[in-house]
């Protein structure tokens, strides 16, 4: 069982019973002084995971190579054996999205998309997951479903999967993406961990917030995949509007409590 380290929880998050792994976004740390919280965590012996928001695999443009080389360090410096990024859009033109968009599932997308993956594997010095986005709107022109361009991309790459449920949650609400078909259809032998979080609806739309409880439909996404497989970790992600330590452990025993039912 893990949890996202951020800056805010830090005590929380060294005081909680039960963590197996921590994630911590890659761009919020300088591998040559890292917070004195993860060292508090690794001299513990708790894995740490550097997560990657803004590398852009997705994009036309080859991985950038300072960002490469930051990820790299931030795994040499966390003593991580994986590293984790998401599978989305992020610049072109040299312009920045602002957010993380989704990709088109086109073949020709899927193309330069496995050689951006090669070219970061090639550069990190663990393996590197990918992470499935949460989406607001679908390109029209898609070929593939998700999951049949995330077992492609896996095929042709050998990269691992952090499977986030949230978003297949998210993109069922907002796209009518069946969650469990794309369970059913993504080579869950390949996951490297998963990820769970809440979020809020507004007009029909669910936002990924990471600010709230999980959904009891999101759970159950969870209880559906650990049916299937039997991921190495799942970790709560939580964003802003932290709760209080007892709040988080009640999450996390929620958690524990999903994958039980599997």
């Amino acid at each position: 069982m893990g949890i996202g380290w951020r800056p805010e929880i830090d005590l929380t998050v060294e005081r909680l019973d039960g963590i197996g792994f921590v994630e911590v976004i890659a761009e919020n740390v300088e591998p040559a002084r890292l917070p004195e919280s993860l060292a508090v965590l690794r001299g513990r012996g708790v894995p740490v995971v550097p997560h990657g928001v803004g590398l852009g695999v997705g994009g036309a443009d080859r991985p950038d190579p300072d960002r490469l080389g930051h990820l790299a360090a931030c795994a040499g410096a966390l003593g991580s054996t994986i590293v984790s990024e998401h599978l989305a859009f992020v610049r072109g033109g040299g312009m920045e999205a602002g957010h993380l968009l989704p990709v088109p599932r086109t073949r020709d997308a899927l193309s330069v998309i496995v050689e951006n993956v090669r070219i970061a594997q090639e550069s990190l010095p663990v393996p590197l997951a990918l992470e499935n986005v949460a989406a607001l709107f679908g390109w029209p022109d898609d070929e593939l479903t998700e999951a049949q361009f995330l077992g492609e991309l896996v095929e042709r790459t050998g990269v691992k999967l952090l499977v986030d449920v949230a978003n297949l949650y998210t993109n069922e609400v907002n796209l009518g993406l069946d969650a469990r078909a794309a369970l059913d259809a993504l080579p869950v032998d390949e996951v490297a961990y998963v990820h769970v979080a809440g979020g809020h609806g507004h007009g029909g739309i669910w936002h990924d917030t990471h600010t709230a409880s999980p959904p009891r439909e999101v759970l159950d996404l969870l209880t559906e995949l650990c049916g299937r497989t039997s991921p190495p970790g799942v970790l709560l992600e939580w964003d802003d509007a932290y709760p209080s330590d007892a709040v988080l452990a009640g999450e996390l025993g929620r958690i524990r409590g999903a994958m039980s039912r599997a």
